[in-house]
């Protein structure tokens, strides 16, 4: 037994030649070490090129924005000193700044709901077995193809006051015309509804691809127990797609706090301010009209990220306790 613990260390059973562990795994581990040194290396220099377009479009306007936010800006929007938070104390003091978040909020609420629960209807009606109904498929999906500036051109011609469609339409009926883009109280939902139509398209694809992917053994054991029509929907289709419906929430929502084409398409944030949303008063206090005042603008657009990562925590903490990952 002494003999075994001066051979190898430990204790070996009679007969049995003592088994050197320790040295082996010393003798292997340098080369494992210079083996995952290189791998590591390696994979650098595959994620290179990525982080350089990360830092230059993403890493450095982000630090550039937090560096402006605390700058003082002169005429032609050069950094004149350092002003510490007085830019975000002049922000949550502002009474227009609430009126923005107001709106955007109004627009959030306006575009992401009706957008989801529209494109789940018409995808649990396409999933019915019934006539033509690819070309539906096709039909509704195809705003998607359309571009941002495209979609809010068309809906710019539709929603004319003197010539738009929907006021032919409204006329023909006897009703009044209705300013939808010139009347405060109907240019936000105008441009909601733009939005909503411009989302449809990639929703309905994306819980078309989840209702696709619903087991059919799992449907039919359903309706073997009695479930069929609103309960099958309720109780077993719609479960199985909370995935896709906490997807395009969270993306939807991002969407819309970062909508910008089809309001100044159409209505460039008015009338009265009662379009102008965070995104759009970052754009008007940077760029519009020759403004230069890039330190109130990167305050407002740091606001905007932190409220992006606080609605996308919440999100992610109590909604997707409720997501079915099956």
């Amino acid at each position: 037994m002494n003999e075994g613990f001066r051979q190898g260390g430990q204790m070996s059973a009679p007969g049995v030649a003592p088994t050197n562990t320790r040295i082996r795994r010393k003798k292997a581990h340098p080369q494992a070490a210079r083996t995952t040194d290189r791998g590591s290396i390696k994979a650098w220099w595959y994620l290179l090129p990525a982080l350089l377009v990360f830092a230059a479009f993403l890493f450095y306007p982000l630090g550039r924005s937090v560096f402006l936010s605390f700058q003082g800006s002169d005429l032609f929007g050069r950094p004149s000193g350092f002003v510490g938070l007085d830019q975000y104390l002049r922000l949550f003091t502002d009474p227009g700044f609430r009126t923005v978040m107001l709106v955007t909020l109004g627009f959030t609420v306006l575009t992401v709901v009706p957008s989801i629960v529209l494109a789940l209807v018409l995808g649990l009606l396409l999933h019915q077995k019934i006539k033509a109904v690819r070309f539906f498929r096709t039909a509704f999906a195809l705003p998607f193809a359309y571009s941002v500036a495209t979609a809010s051109v068309i809906f710019g011609v539709m929603f004319n006051q003197a010539t738009g469609v929907l006021n032919g339409m409204l006329a023909f009926f006897g009703v009044d015309r209705v300013g939808w883009l010139t009347d405060p109280a109907w240019a936000l939902l105008s441009v909601s509804l733009a939005t909503v139509w411009m989302q449809l398209g990639y929703n309905l694809l994306v819980l078309s691809a989840g209702l696709g992917a619903v087991s059919e053994d799992i449907v039919e054991a359903a309706r073997l127990d009695g479930a069929h029509g609103w309960r099958m929907q309720r109780s077993i289709i719609m479960p199985l797609l909370t995935p896709q419906l906490f997807f395009l929430l969270v993306t939807g929502t991002i969407h819309a706090l970062q909508s910008f084409g089809q309001i100044h398409i159409l209505t460039k944030g008015g009338p009265q301010d009662s379009t102008t949303t965070l995104v759009y008063s970052i754009y008007e206090q940077a760029f519009a009209n020759n403004n230069s005042n890039f330190g109130y603008a990167s305050a407002q657009a740091v606001v905007l990220l932190i409220i992006v990562v606080v609605v996308s925590v919440v999100q992610f903490g109590i909604l997707e306790r409720k997501v079915f990952y099956r």
